[in-house]
């Protein structure tokens, strides 16, 4: 009596639903006739379930056809039995058994006490995809033409991945279908990338689960929520949300109720309007709109053209005339989407009895367990290929269809795509956004948790929330982000630079002393003015060769001290510019070169003084000891220790440019570096040797007569010399960048100028006289 009273209820609301989209169309329908099919349908279904009696007659249409093929089990008729199982798993299982095991269900006598049922189509539940069932250990006979949920599962991830949702809520059936069709969903999910914000379960028989769950999805923050369950808990959901005025969510469902008519309501479109979901393909059978409608009118209305007697015509169909309007409609057939999978079901059980009728081997049942059906490869008339996979099923094919409402009110079932496993990666899922209609007619909502990061930032987790909950964090400085969403920063290569949005490198900026800049002017003008200055200085003592003073005051040594100190004050401009390999080379060896030289004369002028003192004294021969000839060489025997230092450093480890990348993040300071440290401190403490002996032996004659006061001249600037350098130490250690050079070039600068106070004394003091 319980299945009785469920049928009633369920049909009466599929009726309702059938009359308001077909019937009322018909406008010359009276009110008398839907009082006539509701009496009508009632009784019927007193008796039987309406879509799986179509279903029944599906397979009776394909046996039917078998029957009378002459090329599939030619001179074999098939027989079958149908049960109701009034969708009772008990009754179901009753059925089963009972046609496996006993004779009681069984057609006629068998001679060996078994049933002579070989092949079982199963009843018309949605559970039949469940993944668990692909174990072929567990379920070795078990044969399916419905795909596994496993590959709807994944689909479900796919299409929310597609329309670039990554913040989802998850509701299941508490049963097998449910846990595992989510449990794949769950997993594929997370490989995607798409975060879960609560999974929940319930069964029809729990209110309380349900209650929780409706009270989860109202507290959420997603407005997508992935429905992997079964038709009746759906239902169930529906109610509870149209109760409690949830609206605005995007529902994505499966094969289980997305197109289910008894669902799409005035009412539940209110919450479900532009739901998404995978269905089964809608495929016209050949022959049978005709067959089963047929078969209907034959049976229910009775009205037919006698022969020679219009007048029994016009009593027996009179009372039909309206009716009769809708003899020809089948527009619902196709809509049955379980009806090829039937029928597939029966021709794969034919086209394995043909295999097996070919060989006559023993042990029938075990080989079309074991062997026939794996092997069965056909295709039906209205083109699909039917085979079965290592689980035992058929390969994943769906539309996607989405709810929409069309111009008239009339609620649909709209195509949107197609998933199909069979066809390469890339082609397999195919999504028309165009043609959806989203929930309440919306622009296509927007379900994630965290905004996305733009170029520029990292994404950085929320403490004990998903990963796609996050906050936004600025690239640090010299690292940047060049896409959306990035997990980390990238580290800018050594000679480039984040810029201001921290989404590109840039090259750093390059900073040397240049010629254009003013500190480089200045330098160049004191160099060129100092270098002037001595060659003015250098023409006065040309003009005055041939004075007695200046002969006798050993012309040579002043005319190369002017030299040398020339090249000095011009060998700071080679630090000016853009270092290269050259310049670089040139600048160290070039100053420790002519600073030699210059100190080097000025040592032999001092020398010279001193003997020249010496000399005076009775009895004294020391000059010949340093004559002229002496004094050149041992200026030359001093500068060629230096030289030698020089080629040894170039040698060894020359200077070579270098960008320092260290001093400064912002920015690259072009150098020259000393390459060998220990030859620069070579060439500048031998330079301070000869300085120091200088400034002694000029600090000795200080105290000569006035006519002989050079060594005065000499003994400050040693001591300009010296103090000069003692300072730039800890300046050029010091000095950041650029002023690095501006501080040697103006060591070398003012000790140059030091030197040229002392151009020739006794000549200054020669000419005042």
């Amino acid at each position: 009596m319980k299945c009785i009273i469920y049928k009633i209820s369920f049909y009466y609301k599929e009726l309702q639903i059938y009359l308001e989209n077909h019937i009322s169309k018909q406008k010359y329908v009276r009110i008398y006739i839907y009082i006539y099919i509701y009496i009508y349908i009632y009784i019927r279904i007193l008796i039987v379930n309406l879509p799986d009696f179509r279903l029944a007659q599906i397979m009776i249409f394909a046996i039917e056809e078998i029957n009378r093929s002459e090329m599939l089990l030619p001179n074999v008729s098939i027989g079958y039995q149908i049960y109701d199982t009034c969708s009772s798993r008990m009754s179901s299982m009753s059925a089963t058994m009972g046609l496996m095991n006993g004779p009681e269900f069984a057609a006629g006598e068998t001679c060996n006490g078994q049933s002579s049922i070989h092949a079982i189509i199963g009843e018309t539940d949605h559970t039949a995809s469940c993944e668990c069932l692909s174990n072929r250990k567990d379920h070795p006979s078990f044969f399916r033409t419905i795909s596994s949920d496993y590959h709807q599962s994944r689909a479900l991830a796919y299409i929310v991945k597609h329309l670039g949702w990554s913040w989802v809520g998850a509701v299941n059936s508490d049963n097998d279908y449910g846990n595992y069709g989510m449990a794949i969903f769950l997993n594929t999910a997370q490989k995607e990338g798409i975060c879960v914000e609560y999974s929940e379960k319930f069964y029809r028989t729990e209110p309380e689960k349900l209650k929780k769950v409706v009270d989860t999805i109202k507290k959420g923050t997603t407005k997508v929520i992935v429905a992997f369950v079964s038709f009746i808990e759906m239902g169930l959901l529906i109610d509870q949300l149209n109760i409690l005025n949830i609206t605005g969510l995007q529902i994505i469902g499966v094969e289980g109720w997305i197109t289910s008519k008894s669902l799409i309501t005035p009412k539940s479109f209110q919450v479900m309007g532009g739901s998404l979901g995978f269905a089964l393909r809608k495929i016209n059978l050949e022959g049978f709109s005709d067959y089963v409608v047929k078969a209907f009118w034959e049976t229910a209305f009775p009205c037919t053209q006698l022969k020679g007697n219009s007048s029994q015509y016009v009593i027996n169909c009179s009372r039909y005339q309206d009716l009769l309007a809708l003899k020809n409609y089948n527009e619902d057939v196709p809509e049955q989407r379980y009806s090829s999978h039937v029928y597939k079901a029966v021709y794969a059980v034919a086209h394995s009895l043909h295999s097996l009728l070919k060989f006559l081997v023993n042990n029938i049942l075990k080989y079309i367990n074991d062997n026939a059906l794996k092997k069965v490869n056909f295709t039906v008339k209205f083109g699909d290929r039917v085979w079965f996979d290592r689980t035992g099923a058929a390969v994943a094919q769906y539309e996607v269809v989405n709810w929409q409402q069309d111009s008239d009110g009339s609620l649909q079932f709209k195509s949107v795509g197609y998933y199909d496993a069979s066809l390469p990666p890339d082609q397999q899922f195919v999504l028309n956004t165009e043609n959806i209609i989203w929930a309440r007619g919306q622009l296509k909502p927007s379900s994630i948790c965290s905004e996305s990061c733009l170029p520029g930032t990292r994404k950085a987790a929320q403490k004990g929330r998903p990963v796609c909950c996050y906050d936004c964090i600025p690239c640090a400085e010299g690292e940047i982000s060049n896409e959306t969403d990035s997990n980390n920063c990238k580290q800018c290569p050594g000679d480039l630079l984040s810029n201001a949005e921290k989404n590109k490198c840039v090259l750093k900026a390059v900073e040397f002393l240049s010629f254009t800049e003013v500190m480089g002017i200045v330098l160049v003008f004191f160099s060129l003015f100092g270098a002037g200055l001595t060659v003015l200085v250098a023409i006065l003592f040309y003009r005055m060769r041939d004075t007695p003073i200046v002969k006798a005051n050993n012309s040579e040594l002043s005319f190369l001290l002017l030299f040398s100190l020339t090249l000095c004050l011009l060998c700071s401009l080679t630090f000016i510019g853009q270092p290269n390999e050259w310049s670089c080379m040139l600048r160290h060896t070039a100053f420790g070169i002519t600073f030699v030289l210059c100190i080097s004369c000025l040592l032999g002028k001092t020398i010279v003084v001193l003997m020249a003192f010496k000399a005076t004294l009775p009895g004294s021969n020391v000059m010949k000891w340093f004559g002229p000839a002496q004094q050149r060489l041992s200026v030359v025997a001093f500068t060629l220790i230096q030289v030698l230092i020089c080629v040894l450093w170039l040698t060894i480890s020359p200077p070579f440019p270098h960008k320092n990348m260290k001093y400064f993040k912002e920015k690259i300071i072009l150098e020259c570096s000393l390459g060998s440290t220990i030859s620069f401190w070579a060439v500048l403490g031998y330079i301070g040797l000869l300085a120091v002996l200088c400034f002694i032996l000029a600090f000795l004659a200080r105290t000569l007569p006035d006519n002989f006061n050079e060594a005065k001249f000499i003994t400050f600037s040693m001591l300009i010399f010296c103090a000069v350098w003692i300072t730039f130490i800890p300046a050029y250690v010091s000095s950041p960048g650029k002023f690095t050079v501006a501080v040697e070039i103006f060591a070398i600068l003012a000790s140059s100028f030091g030197l040229l106070h002392d151009p020739d004394p006794v000549l200054s003091e020669d000419l005042n006289n």
